[in-house]
């Protein structure tokens, strides 16, 4: 499972980067979409995927006692989605100014812009 994971995630990366190489701007936001995924993909896959293991310890229990899940991995793809959330949303609104007022999404015609 791991394998597959880290193939999935090199691939995500592969093709992040290719996207964010691209001249569009749309094809600069859908490689930054595809980069934050991966990136989350790779910490869920560093901490470990327990599948079916709730991060919890049982009741009156002093220490984990089986297998668990990493709270704290999850902890940190949620703040990161939603951080990512937002920058999207900012990026999207930028790109929409950017178009409203040159006309174009390719970014060699924006760099004459200045």
């Amino acid at each position: 499972m791991t394998t597959l994971m880290a193939i999935l995630i090199g691939c995500l990366y592969a093709a992040s980067i290719y996207m964010m190489l691209r001249r569009s701007m749309v094809k600069l936001l859908i490689g930054l979409i595809l980069l934050s995924n991966a990136a989350n993909l790779l910490i869920f896959t560093v901490a470990g995927l327990e599948r079916g293991v709730p991060p919890l310890i049982a009741q009156g229990a002093e220490t984990i006692t089986g297998p668990t899940a990493d709270p704290l991995a999850q902890a940190l793809i949620l703040t990161a989605i939603v951080i990512a959330f937002g920058v999207l949303a900012f990026a999207v609104v930028l790109l929409h100014r950017a178009y409203e007022v040159i006309k174009t999404d390719d970014m060699n015609e924006m760099k004459g812009t200045d």
